[in-house]
């Protein structure tokens, strides 16, 4: 196998999981072994640093803290196992679009509608938005064993999760709703590689607006929250 050809192999490999996986220990291991930087207080998802210091980059930021042991390595499991196969299936530039919006949505939702002054993060928003281009492809391949079988898979998991947030206040559910939405619409707007028939221009139009007015309807209703609009 020569250079090129062990670039190729290499670049069909979920290289983009990999690296938010690298990205998040790294990230974790900061918060851990430096706690003095509160990291978290500067980066994570605080409505009123976005509404009253311009701090937009906490739609973002957020999607690579975690609060504790046991959430980063929760999140970061189900990253490596359902994030290879979602990038495998969509691709490298889908899967991030798909990753990083749907975490984006997420934050945002739970910027509008979560109490004021709650500081949260992680990357359920961005996984939840995994499971909602993974059902999306439900929706478009009825009769495709394989996609069946991983969305079955996934259900389960999904329903405790949603469970414990209505249950746990800790758990940030509107991140989560919001997340698995922007997950649905990206799917849809996006599609697969492959040239297939499934997906028609109107549903990919109408996921794009629907996404761009979630998203801009959220952030206007955080603002609102915080007194900055009438």
């Amino acid at each position: 196998m020569n250079i090129q050809q062990k670039i190729k192999a290499w670049l069909r490999r979920p290289i983009l999981t990999y690296f938010f996986l690298v990205l998040q220990t790294i990230v974790f291991a900061t918060i851990e072994l430096f706690p003095s930087l509160n990291i978290p207080s500067y980066l994570g998802m605080f409505g009123p640093s976005i509404a009253y210091m311009n701090e937009w980059w906490r739609f973002v930021t957020p999607i690579f803290i975690h609060f504790g042991l046991a959430h980063f390595v929760m999140n970061s499991l189900i990253l490596y196992f359902m994030g290879e196969q979602i990038e495998t299936l969509y691709g490298h530039w889908r899967f991030l679009l798909i990753y990083l919006l749907s975490g984006i949505l997420g934050n945002a939702t739970s910027f509008a509608f979560n109490d004021i002054g709650v500081l949260s993060g992680g990357a359920s928003t961005s996984l939840f938005g995994l499971f909602g281009a993974l059902f999306i492809l439900g929706y478009h391949f009825k009769h495709n064993y394989q996609i069946r079988q991983m969305i079955r898979h996934y259900m389960l998991f999904i329903a405790i999760s949603f469970v414990f947030g209505l249950m746990d206040t800790t758990v940030d559910i509107w991140g989560h709703l919001g997340g698995i939405i922007g997950g649905l619409l990206l799917g849809n707007l996006l599609g697969l590689p492959q040239k297939v028939t499934n997906y028609s221009i109107h549903q990919k139009i109408l996921s794009a607006l629907i996404f761009g007015f979630l998203l801009i309807i959220c952030v206007l209703l955080g603002l609102k929250n915080y007194g900055l609009l009438v």
